[in-house]
């Protein structure tokens, strides 16, 4: 069998387990979210913590409390780390320094999951497991309360309350998370995955060279790891290491995972709206992205060199060039950022889509939550931009976009540029940050743009020929990486607030439908018009004029 046709039999399956699992997820979830009954482990877990699970939140109260829970983990997981080599376990861990740790423990807390240290050296069992694996799921379940939280909006009637935030963790933990999570952990041991806490182990080689081999609770950190669109891989080579991704099978468990959630939570947003359309229209906007982003890197990658079977550089031979292109589009496409392949060996115009696929604001589904409130903010803006066209007052499922919904919308769209290009511009204007590029002219450019792309979308990819570990980067990654998740997210939740007060207005033969391919297509549009107004020159300066030369 060729490459290309295993590649696309890969895809193929790959879309079919996503479409069998779309309707059954997405109507989970949605009553997970609309159930009034609280199950007897989470009445106790609200005991604990002192929450009346019956009580709602308006958009300042729901926005303290996400505020509050990540910056207790941001200091909780900060002195863990710090401490972590006076802790049992520690089995021959170097740790961290000060500003790396900082950089850690704000990584994991805002979901970006970005790795200025060597997995498997930085971090000990201990924190793997109690720190990084805990935040995994915490992290992911805060940008699914978010969302949650903007859908309740779209649907209520004159009011305040958006929920509870404390009840939407507990339950996007509980009822999601941990049962998916428990599930693909038993699929990806069976597949290969370690999991234990055997001691390092030091191996001879034929040459007589010595390497440690070191094993750990793998599948458990991996299965959340890609299910919750974290990406911080237990080893340094993160998903191309053979202990966390053995084979063809488990990259594409691994691939379905990262996508499952944020593709079914259109489902959700459908079904919570009262119109499956809705969730259909959002559902094809993200998907067209996707399969573009997987189109175009793959197509950059297999002709990216004159052999037959495309470049494999930086690629592992277990998977090849297609399910290496896979995994790359789908990470960047999502907030993920695991790899399978080392993106600073793409192809110029492969290494141009991925970081793409970032700039783009991670809505093709982007990540666990934060993927929809993106849609649907772009959505705010479409129906506005279509309301100027016309001439008509902007709705969006009966809700008005007026002066104070869209200064949210677009501040939300604005926050992670600026980030990109200020500190982009500032790394590379500094002799110090500069020095530590290894490459020069339209390359060096793009992985100075990648890193902080990545940080400011909460990704946590990078091309690794940039050493960040310095504390210049690790403070200014550590900066993108906050700002460009709790800003966002708080413009999110005063949006939502906005549109909780409206009462809704009927529907009139002058409503612009907005589930139909044509608002899909207007979406597109919009998206990558954005997106292309702000970074086109600097991608025009690196992968594109790095391809040309």
């Amino acid at each position: 069998m060729s490459d290309a046709v295993s590649g696309l039999l890969t895809i193929a399956l790959l879309v079919a387990l996503l479409a069998i699992a779309y309707h059954p997820l997405g109507a989970w979830m949605a009553r997970v979210f609309t159930d009034t009954r609280h199950w007897r482990v989470e009445r106790l877990v609200y005991r604990a913590v002192r929450v009346d699970p019956d009580s709602q939140q308006g958009w300042r109260a729901y926005a303290t409390s996400v505020l509050a829970f990540s910056v207790a983990g941001i200091v909780a997981l900060f002195l863990l780390i710090v401490v972590q080599t006076h802790l049992p376990l520690r089995q021959g861990a170097a740790g961290m320094g000060v500003t790396t740790a900082v950089n850690t423990a704000i990584s994991f807390v805002t979901n970006t999951n970005w790795q200025s240290y060597a997995g498997e050296v930085g971090a000990t069992p201990v924190v793997q497991t109690l720190g990084l694996t805990v935040q995994n799921f915490v992290s992911a379940a805060v940008g699914l309360a978010v969302a949650v939280a903007l859908i309740r909006a779209l649907t209520r009637r004159a009011g305040h309350d958006l929920g509870n935030f404390w009840v939407d963790l507990v339950r996007g933990v509980v009822r999601v998370l941990l049962p998916l999570s428990f599930v693909a952990a038993i699929v990806l041991l069976a597949g290969g995955v370690v999991q234990n806490l055997s001691a390092p182990t030091t191996v001879t080689g034929p040459s007589g060279a010595h390497q440690v081999v070191r094993g750990g609770l793998v599948a458990s950190q991996e299965a959340i790891k890609v299910l919750g669109t974290n990406g911080g891989g237990y080893f340094n080579a993160n998903s191309a290491h053979p202990f966390e991704n053995p084979n063809a099978l488990t990259n594409l468990l691994e691939v379905f995972l990262l996508l499952v959630v944020p593709f079914a939570l259109t489902r959700t947003y459908g079904l919570m709206v009262g119109d499956r359309r809705q969730g259909w229209a959002l559902g094809g906007f993200a998907a067209t992205l996707w399969g573009a982003g997987v189109a175009l890197t793959t197509w950059a990658e297999v002709h990216a060199s004159g052999a037959v079977t495309g470049s494999m550089e930086g690629k592992e031979q277990r998977f090849g060039v297609w399910a290496s292109s896979l995994f790359a589009a789908s990470t960047t496409s999502t907030s993920t950022g695991a790899v399978n392949s080392m993106h600073e060996s793409f192809s110029p115009l492969g290494g141009g889509v991925v970081l793409t696929n970032m700039v783009l604001g991670e809505v093709s589904p982007g990540g666990v939550g934060s993927g929809l409130y993106g849609i649907v903010v772009i959505a705010l803006i479409s129906v506005f931009v279509a309301g100027l066209m016309v001439g008509r007052t902007p709705e969006y499922l009966g809700k008005t976009v007026g002066r104070q919904e869209m200064t949210c919308a677009a501040l939300y769209v604005l926050v992670m540029p600026v980030l990109v290009l200020v500190f982009a511009g500032l790394s590379l204007a500094m002799p110090g940050p500069r020095s530590t590029m290894l490459a020069t002219g339209p390359h060096g450019l793009t992985e100075v743009l990648y890193a902080y792309a990545s940080a400011a979308n909460n990704n946590g990819s990078a091309f690794a020929g940039l050493t960040a570990d310095t504390p210049w980067y690790n403070l200014t990654l550590a900066a993108c990486m906050l700002l460009g998740r709790f800003v966002p997210l708080v413009l999110v939740l005063r949006l939502a607030g906005l549109l909780a007060e409206q009462r809704p207005r009927p529907a009139t033969a002058g409503t612009m439908p907005t589930h139909t391919p044509l608002f899909v297509g207007l979406l597109t549009g919009i998206a990558v018009i954005v997106a292309g107004l702000t970074f086109f020159p600097a991608l025009a300066l690196g992968p594109v004029a790095e391809a040309l030369s």
